[in-house]
């Protein structure tokens, strides 16, 4: 197989449980890759079974990176951060390789490799832990109503379902004492590769239907085990999250177990349901079904002029 000296970052992107895991090994394979991971959750090696990281065969496979690279206990892990972090890696690993694979459902995170990330003014720690704690006690109608009191241009645009992007913002007006939407870039920034950008999609009805029975066998895996013996770190901000939070709960007797399952598959649901909100908004992505791995690979074979 033969290809110029071009570099090139693949990006396998969409929601969750629709099979990105499996296509990127897949494609890692085909060009001799190694994967990146844009999975926010799979990044803390606590969290296993709730956050649907590949199987340790998987990880065999093809070498993976950005999975298991931090603790719950870490502060401050940002997408800002993140896009630092791979830029670096990527940086050694072309002086190796020709192509990379990125692979998530963190929109944010595969944006700021991608795209570049806005270059806010920089609040010391004290200050972002300040910010931080006191919005974290806020619920979503608050952050929304706080947002459009204090940045009215940047409340227009958000997505107002997204708390993280609206404490993101509040965050830094906070720190900085100036409005998110006047610290922005709004520039692409200039990257050594190229992107190529393939997203995974199925039919709602089969998307939740496999949803539903990845909370399944999470469960029948060890997820109510592997919860409890994070419940001391409850409030740590990486654990608030889909799988963990709504156990949790049933630990303390506010719901049934029932309900703590019912609603882990309602809030994943939710939660694919506002990635594929994010990525449609991107149109360079070329979308794909699971099912149309041969076309999306010979696509793949031509845009990088690949002669096999």
């Amino acid at each position: 197989m033969t290809t110029s000296k071009k570099k090139y970052l693949i990006v396998i992107c969409g929601p969750t449980a629709v099979g990105k895991t499996a296509l990127s090994i897949q494609v890692a394979k085909l060009f001799n890759a190694e994967i990146i991971s844009a999975d926010s959750r799979q990044f803390y090696r606590e969290m296993n079974i709730g956050t649907a990281k590949p199987s340790d065969q998987q990880l065999a496979e093809v070498p993976h990176h950005f999975i298991n690279n931090l603790s719950i206990h870490t502060k401050h892990y940002s997408a800002s951060k993140y896009e630092h972090e791979v830029l670096d890696f990527l940086n050694t690993y072309y002086q190796q390789k020709n192509i990379a694979v990125m692979v998530g459902g963190s929109g944010l995170f595969i944006n700021a490799v991608c795209s570049g990330f806005d270059n806010f003014y920089k609040a010391d720690d004290n200050q972002l832990w300040v910010a931080r704690k006191f919005l974290n006690e806020k619920n979503l109608d608050w952050l929304k109503q706080e947002l459009a009191r204090l940045d009215p241009e940047y409340y227009a645009e958000v997505d107002t379902k997204n708390p993280v992007r609206l404490k993101r913002a509040l965050e830094i007006i906070y720190t900085s004492g100036k409005k998110y939407s006047e610290q922005r870039i709004g520039k692409k920034a200039e990257r050594p590769f190229e992107v190529i950008k393939i997203g995974l999609s199925l039919p709602r009805e089969i998307l939740y239907e496999r949803i539903n029975q990845r909370v399944d066998d999470m469960i029948a895996s060890g997820l109510i085990d592997e919860a409890r013996q994070l419940y001391l770190h409850r409030k740590l901000p990486a654990l608030d999250t889909v799988g963990y939070s709504e156990l949790f709960d049933f630990f303390e007797d506010k719901i049934s177990l029932e309900d703590a399952i019912a609603l882990i598959k309602q809030n994943t649901r939710n939660y694919a349901k506002r990635q594929m909100t994010w990525f449609k908004k991107d149109t360079g992505i070329k979308w794909f079904q699971p099912g149309d791995v041969d076309a999306l690979l010979n696509d793949l074979l031509t845009i990088l002029n690949i002669n096999h």
